[in-house]
């Protein structure tokens, strides 16, 4: 009887083919992954670790003082036991020595400012301390000002322990002296602690030192409503509105009434006068 031959193991032509073709893609796959490990991706740039470590120390201060802050403010305290919170919060969380960066009582003219605060030796801020519990007012930011008018300072600072105030004030020979509000922070508030570590960082030490809070200070300058008044009055702008004018109804009005009808009635008053 004539015995039947068994099939041969050995593939066809076409499984050669698909099994040569899968070996292709697994090497070409295997090329792609090991091109893709090459590839840098951008990344978006950290801060720098000075910034970051600033940050982190408000962050924990915040964190430390807000109970202790919370509990001078429920009984009152007064305004020596406030002065040793805000010293704690200058030096642990705003990276302030307070032999060498801190003076209390500082005398000006006769006059005491609760600390004059030195940055390399040199005097760039006042800060003003009122009682945890009691409301920052104009009269006490008029007091601080007074000080550093008479000193030649930019910057003023008026605390409470929960609430920080920071102002820019300038004052040329024979003018009225120009205060601003340029930060406020509430630390015992409801926002989030992100923005209080945002606005916290432009008092930090460093941020002083670099210059961080001047910054901030022509950002805000360059858009307020007083400089945007002074926008909306040059010859440009008015040229350009006088042409919208026109375009729009056919009537071409004189830059003179423009001037009169934007000073009038469409900017505030009390942004013109200065």
């Amino acid at each position: 009887m004539a015995r039947t031959r068994a099939p041969s193991a050995t593939p066809c032509n076409g499984d050669r083919k698909l099994t040569t073709g899968a070996r292709s893609v697994s090497w070409a796959l295997a090329q792609y992954a090991h091109a893709m490990t090459d590839i840098k991706v951008d990344k978006k740039p950290s801060a720098p670790k000075w910034e970051i470590d600033a940050r982190d120390s408000i962050r924990k201060a915040i964190r430390r003082y807000t109970k202790p802050l919370q509990e001078i403010v429920a009984r009152d305290a007064n305004e020596g036991d406030t002065r040793l919170l805000v010293t704690d919060f200058l030096c642990e969380g705003l990276g302030f020595d307070k032999f060498e960066d801190l003076s209390t009582e500082f005398a000006v003219r006769g006059e005491f400012a609760d600390y004059g605060v030195r940055i390399d030796k040199q005097l760039v801020a006042f800060i003003e301390v009122k009682r945890a519990a009691q409301k920052l007012g104009v009269k006490h930011l008029r007091q601080v000002e007074t000080y550093a008018v008479k000193e030649g300072l930019e910057w003023l600072i008026l605390t409470n322990g929960q609430s920080w105030q920071a102002y820019h004030t300038y004052a040329k020979t024979g003018q009225q002296v120009a205060t601003h509000l340029v930060l406020e922070v509430d630390i015992l508030g409801d926002g989030p602690i992100a923005q209080k570590i945002d606005d916290l960082f432009y008092l930090h030490r460093i941020a002083l030192k670099r210059g961080r809070i001047d910054e901030l200070w022509k950002r805000k300058a360059a858009t307020s409503a007083v400089a945007l008044s002074d926008v909306l009055l040059t010859d440009s702008v008015i040229a350009a509105v006088r042409k919208e004018i026109r375009r729009a109804s056919g009537y071409h009005p004189e830059p003179t009434e423009l001037v009169r009808i934007i000073r009038s009635e469409v900017v505030r008053p009390d942004l013109l006068v200065r």
